[in-house]
């Protein structure tokens, strides 16, 4: 049989889908290339330079690399994409930054190197010549502003400095939690602060640790927290978020309620653990001043600054961690996949990847709920085909996003699913609350204040409320274990980290061994369609397949076990629409 892989010199990988060996090559794929295209039957990917630089302080070396697209390509390597796979992973490293009494240097094999640098104008100011050739001073408060600028010009860091101890904060784990269940790390989760960690060298302590959601990263940095041993500052994306860390801290740590602050607009807390949000550190009363609280993450002596979803980290952060390069710092995403590009800045600023595992892999090890995941296409409505083929870029977004005959396909699917838990997601608010008063749902929004929010989370774990439609506040640091069915009927132009963390909402085993269900209702030959597409990209890459229905006929042949049939109205109006 012919070899499923074709590797080309323009630094993209075509893969069959339907060889015996795609499980295994996509997942070898995964380690160092990023997935773009995902139709039926050839997948495409590409290989840039972060996604090798990630590959490479993982650990990764180039001839092992090449070893296996040799192994599985159908054709001879290009030649000219050997030497780019070398050049670029040979990069890594190739500069090193280290700290020797008292002071910053860059350090290399390669004295010619620094020439480029000196010549580079935005390095000018930060750089200074030293007796040794092989090295350069940089300034104690360019750390980071270095780091950043090198990885534009080709050379990601390998930074050896080291890390300030911050203050001590004595802590441990608990053998069971508050709430008497027995708890320890998962084989998985030990090797993510093993990973981080690095036995303590300076060659660890900072990066990101990408696990799916409900695989328990919060559990991941609690266990760091627990290792370091020093003053935290967390950030999370939002307020339900932050209190969720601090149940997990109290439930799951020996830390006393008194050592744990919340610094938000109801709170003004500094203690030994200190909980903020992305907000806080971005707030400010003009858009001409400075943001009031983003000193917050310099006055303290933290030993350890801690990003949740660190794929959220927004502009103004990322300044004042270029300026706090002695401090640990661990990100935790589901996804290393930015929306706004920037990438190469969490690796700079944060720190490299430093643990990766693949979904389904931690699915068959039964620590995530198998799902399975259905994307079904409706026609868009009758009344609105004309205002469609009329409107603008923008609006046919929103038009073929909010379409009326989605809410007959998301009303027939709660039916179906009564006896499950069900979270219906969206985008759009005036679409959200048409949803919510046709299926008699609550709806939460970010105009709900956080203890109604919290309310609500709770009778869905409890089982009083089983469906809930939920807005983007949904997507990031919300924990509804419960959760197994999730019907998502619109989003953020085609994300792929709102899938990841949408997905992610239903994916923890449920105490039934019960499977999870991920629907997406399109609106067909729309925008709609369109970004679904690139949506779907996460989802192949973690390894799952979806599968493609027309909704109508889906709906129809749902077996009986999902629930009540589907009642006359909703007959006529899924199977009588032209």
């Amino acid at each position: 049989m012919h070899s499923p892989l074709i590797v080309q010199s323009d630094k993209t990988l075509l893969l069959e889908v339907d060889h015996p060996d795609y499980p295994e090559i996509r997942s070898f794929l995964g380690q160092f290339a990023e997935l773009v295209k995902s139709p039926e039957h050839i997948h495409t990917y590409r290989i840039s330079p972060i996604s090798l630089w990630n590959a490479a302080s993982a650990g990764m070396e180039a001839d092992h690399l090449l070893a296996g697209l040799s192994q599985y390509s159908r054709y001879d390597l290009p030649q000219n994409l050997v030497y780019e796979i070398s050049t670029a992973m040979s990069r890594y490293g190739l500069i090193q930054l280290f700290q020797e009494g008292g002071g910053y240097y860059l350090q290399t094999s390669e004295a010619y190197l620094f020439e480029e640098l000196r010549s580079h104008k935005p390095l000018r100011p930060h750089l200074w010549d030293t007796a040794d050739p092989s090295r350069l001073a940089i300034g104690n408060y360019s750390r980071g502003i270095v780091k950043q600028e090198l990885i534009k010009l080709g050379y990601p860091v390998e930074d050896l400095a080291g890390y300030s101890e911050g203050e001590p904060l004595p802590m441990e784990l608990r053998c069971q939690t508050l709430r008497g269940k027995p708890f320890a790390l998962r084989p998985y989760q030990r090797e993510a602060v093993d990973h981080f960690w690095a036995e303590g060298r300076p060659a660890g302590g900072a990066g990101v640790i990408v696990l799916p959601c409900g695989a328990g990263k919060t559990v991941v940095g609690l266990a760091v927290m627990a290792r370091l041993k020093m003053q935290t500052l967390i950030l999370s994306p939002n307020v339900v978020g932050l209190r969720q860390w601090r149940e997990e801290l109290l439930d799951k740590t020996t830390l006393e309620p008194e050592q744990i602050g919340e610094y938000s607009g109801e709170a003004k807390e500094i203690r030994p653990v200190t909980l903020t949000t992305y907000q806080m550190m971005t707030h400010r009363t003009d858009k001409r001043k400075n943001f009031l609280n983003v000193d917050l993450l310099t006055r303290q002596s933290w030993g350890l600054i801690l990003y949740d979803e660190v794929h959220l980290l927004p502009a103004p952060v990322f300044r004042v961690t270029a300026e706090i390069q002695s401090r640990r710092r661990l990100g935790m995403t589901a996804t290393l996949i930015r929306e706004d590009g920037r990438e190469s800045d969490v690796f700079a600023l944060i720190g490299p990847k430093r643990y990766d595992i693949p979904w389904r892999e931690i699915e068959r090890s039964g620590y995530l709920a198998i799902a399975t995941c259905h994307e079904l296409r409706t026609r868009l409505a009758t009344g609105q085909r004309l205002s469609y083929a009329t409107a603008s870029a923008r609006s046919k977004i929103r038009i073929a996003a909010e379409n009326p005959l989605k809410d007959d396909v998301v009303e027939a699917l709660v039916r179906r699913h009564k006896s499950d838990r069900v979270l219906v997601i969206g985008q759009y608010l005036r679409q959200l609350k048409r949803v919510a008063g046709r299926i008699d749902a609550p709806l939460i929004t970010g105009e709900m204040k956080n203890h109604d929010r919290q309310r609500l989370y709770h009778q869905f774990k409890t089982g009083a409320i089983t469906t809930l439609v939920v807005s983007k506040v949904a997507n990031f640091a919300v924990d509804l274990p419960e959760a197994n069915v999730a019907i998502q009927i619109s989003g953020a132009f085609g994300s792929r980290q709102e899938e990841a963390q949408r997905l992610g909402r239903i994916l923890r085993p449920k105490a039934s061994g019960s499977e999870a269900t991920f629907y997406t209702v399109v609106t067909r030959e729309t925008r709609d369609e369109e970004f679904s597409e690139k949506r779907q990209l996460f989802l192949t890459e973690q390894g799952y397949q979806y599968t493609i229905h027309d909704a109508e006929s889906f709906l129809h042949e749902l077996p009986s076990e999902h629930g009540a049939s589907m009642p006359p109205h909703l007959q006529l109006i899924l199977g009588g629409r032209s």
